[in-house]
Order: C-alpha cells, then sequence, then structure tokens
C-alpha cells in the first residue's frame, strides 16, 4: 500500500470512528451514574454490556472523567474509544500512563464482563501494562481493544491493544480476574 493509500485509510477509518462515537453518544442516558440492582436482575454480563452501549444502562462517571466511552462488545471482547486531551498530560508533555491504564483496564475488565453469567461478578487480581509509544492531543482517538484469552469457572485473563487510527500501537496490557457468585441485598 502507497503512502497515499495507507493514509486514505487511516482517514476513512478515523472518519468511522467518530461517526460510531457519535451514534453512540446518541443512545446514552442523559448523566453518567450506576445501574441500579433491579436493573440488572437476570441480565448476563453481555447483556449488561450490551445495555450499557445501547443507552438502557447509564455510562460510569469514570468515562465522562477521562473521555473514553465503549463502543462495541461482543461476547469475550470490550473496545473502548478515548480522545487524548491536554488536560491527561504529566509533567513530561505527554499522556499520563495511568490514563492509557485506565481505558485498557476497562477494556480488559469488560471483555471479561461479557463473558458472566446473571448473578456472577469478577474483579482483578492483577493487571500489567506495557508503554510502547508516547501519546499526546495530537492523536485525535485510540482505541483499547480487549479480548478474553482464559475463561475457567474462577478465573479468566483476557488481553488489550492501545491503537491509533493509523494503526499504530501506543499499550498493550493483561489482567487475570477473579470470577464469583455475587451475594444479594
Amino acid at each position: 500500500m502507497s503512502r497515499t493509500d495507507s493514509a486514505t485509510h487511516a482517514d476513512a477509518l478515523l472518519q468511522r470512528w467518530c461517526d460510531e462515537e457519535a451514534q453512540v453518544r446518541q443512545r446514552m442516558l442523559g448523566e453518567p451514574g450506576l445501574a441500579r440492582l433491579d436493573q440488572l436482575a437476570g441480565l448476563d454480563g453481555l447483556a449488561q454490556m450490551q445495555a450499557m452501549l445501547d443507552g438502557e444502562l447509564p455510562p460510569p462517571p469514570i468515562a465522562l472523567t477521562l473521555d473514553f466511552l465503549l463502543v462495541e462488545v461482543a461476547k469475550g471482547k470490550a473496545v473502548f474509544q478515548g480522545k487524548p486531551q491536554f488536560r491527561h498530560y504529566n509533567p513530561l508533555g505527554t499522556v499520563h500512563g495511568g490514563w492509557f491504564a485506565t481505558l485498557l483496564d476497562s477494556a480488559l475488565g469488560c471483555a471479561v464482563h461479557t463473558t458472566l453469567e446473571a448473578g456472577s461478578g469478577y474483579t482483578t487480581l492483577e493487571f500489567k501494562v506495557n508503554l510502547v509509544r508516547a501519546l499526546t492531543d495530537k492523536v485525535p482517538l485510540v482505541r483499547a481493544i480487549g479480548e478474553v484469552t482464559h475463561r475457567g469457572r474462577q478465573v479468566a485473563t483476557s488481553e488489550a491493544r492501545l491503537v491509533g487510527h493509523d494503526g499504530k500501537l501506543y499499550a498493550h496490557a493483561s489482567t487475570t480476574c477473579l470470577i464469583f457468585e455475587q451475594r444479594q441485598g
């Protein structure tokens, strides 16, 4: 692929990402918040994540704080999109590693969440991030793509990549999660 073709492809992908984000934002409930237990009753993890994506459940407050949102879910997969902002910078003049980590952690955990049965929960046991390229607010959007690599009865693992519309890899991460039955009441 020539440099011109590559740039055209990247521009088209960026436009698609912007369009998909606009569609998700149109469906979102007003303010970020937390779903009530009665809203989650009987829903498995994928149905919960899909309800959030469809605007039937509120997005979590962290998404507003750090400028990212859920844009895609499937069984064993979750994709979040974020916009690096100047307010996310560290003292060295690039996006803080904690922003990378939060976006990746969301994709990792929510990928596991999509595999849960109704009444189950999970918590992170271990989380590892590799930052491979600096990120600035000149990059318009990035996506954290999380996919489950193993799902057992009590333990699940997942991996995620943080990529730009031009195909550049900014970071990758992995997690191990403990799966448990949630207590009622």
